[in-house]
């Protein structure tokens, strides 16, 4: 039975998406549910999977091509078995040292090119197994007339990566679609915004302690879910955007967009780019859904399970560039959103508290901000707000 490979349905705001890899061929055995292939749009990398036992029959769109929702892209024939494979002549077979990428100097290639040889019949001298012009000369003088039979015995030789003249390694690849969506909304951002940052710091220690205290009667509770730092942030800046409505509002055109609903992005970074799921109607929302949330986030984010649906919309964004090191950094918003926090490393500084000076985890807060809507009063309230709240948690209990 034939069954067509399409692609999913997109959404509107997806026009199209590429073929990024098929996973299987022509002719190869696929279990049900098994990754056939992956489709990349402008958000996220979506997975198509088998429909049932089989094999592909055809693959209609090559990788790289660009299909439309629900475009045919193959063909799969389901409980047909795997073809046998050709046998490979024994003098050809491949051994496992094949499939390393030999690298040769200018004048080594010349010389290879000119004596027919392969690269992976030549041992290398080289920093970082380079083969240099002196190794091609010492393998022609010690195989002598003999060397033509070395060469018929070695595989098809593997890519050779290409160097330069002095010697320095380069690799082109290209961009890919996620990551060049990536690199227009950013620039969209700082062309088309009046984009600026403030910045104020919070002391960690409270909400440090409160999580030693509680971690882990909250771990037992709430089944299994850590209390971590973000749900504390994610819900301070619930309560501070219901305080100040214009960083949680939207420009579209000529008109303000003000969102009686607070939802919150959160940058996860992947293998394949940041993408900034969405935590909808947090007002909603205990801190260990919070917390959960935002887990399962981060986890289907570096499996490449995330949907498209997961990253629509949002009305304010968190960033934490601590967790990478980051001591301070200035975020860029996400259009249409109007405002953005970054969070960063906690780190112990010297503080004055009431004449004394005491050792204290304090951590940065940067909150970039667009001029033409937020004026900078309202932007450093915001902040100082998100502030009193994390270093008095209760408040965010309280609403006060």
């Amino acid at each position: 039975m034939t069954i067509e490979i399409k692609a999913p349905t997109f959404p509107e705001s997806v026009a199209d998406g590429t073929v990024a890899t098929w996973h299987k061929q022509p002719g190869e055995a696929v279990s049900r549910d098994e990754l056939l292939v992956d489709i990349e749009t402008d958000k996220v990398v979506l997975e198509i999977v088998a429909p049932a036992d089989g094999v592909i029959s055809e693959i209609i769109k090559a990788e790289g091509d660009t299909v439309l929702s629900d475009e045919l892209i193959g063909q799969f024939e389901e409980g047909a078995a795997a073809a046998a494979p050709e046998a490979a002549p024994a003098a050809t077979a491949a051994p496992d040292t094949a499939s390393a990428e030999i690298k040769l100097s200018p004048a080594a290639r010349k010389m290879v090119e000119e004596n027919n040889l392969t690269g992976a019949a030549i041992a290398a001298t080289g920093k970082g197994g380079l083969i240099t012009k002196e190794d091609v000369v010492n393998h022609l003088s010690s195989s002598g007339s003999a060397s033509v039979a070395v060469v018929a015995s070695v595989p098809a030789p593997a890519p050779i990566m290409e160097m330069d003249a002095g010697d320095k390694i380069e690799k082109r690849v290209p961009m890919t679609r996620l990551r060049k969506r990536i690199a227009e909304r950013l620039l969209e951002a700082t062309q088309t915004t009046a984009m600026l940052t403030t910045f104020n710091e919070v002391n960690m220690e409270p909400v440090m302690t409160l999580r030693k205290q509680y971690k882990e009667l909250f771990e037992k509770t709430h089944n299994g879910v850590r209390l971590g730092f973000m749900g504390f942030f994610v819900k301070a800046a619930c309560e501070a955007l219901k305080r100040y409505p214009a960083v949680n509002a939207s420009i579209d055109g000529d008109d303000v967009v003000y969102h009686g609903y607070q939802d919150i992005g959160v940058a996860v970074s992947s293998d394949k780019g940041l993408v900034v799921p969405v935590l909808r109607d947090v007002e909603n929302m205990g801190l260990a859904t919070v917390e959960d949330t935002i887990r399962s986030y981060g986890s289907r984010a570096r499996d490449g399970k995330l949907g498209l649906e997961e990253m629509q919309g949002g009305t304010f964004t968190i960033t934490n560039g601590g967790v990478f090191g980051s001591l301070l950094s200035t975020p860029i918003l996400n259009p249409p959103q109007t405002a953005i926090l970054g969070m960063h490393k906690i780190q112990d500084r010297p503080m004055a508290v009431n004449g004394e000076v005491k050792i204290l985890p304090m951590m940065y807060l940067a909150l970039s901000y667009d001029h033409r809507l937020i004026d900078g009063k309202e932007a450093v309230q915001f902040l100082v707000c998100i502030k009193e709240l994390l270093e008095d948690p209760a408040r965010i209990l309280l609403e006060i």
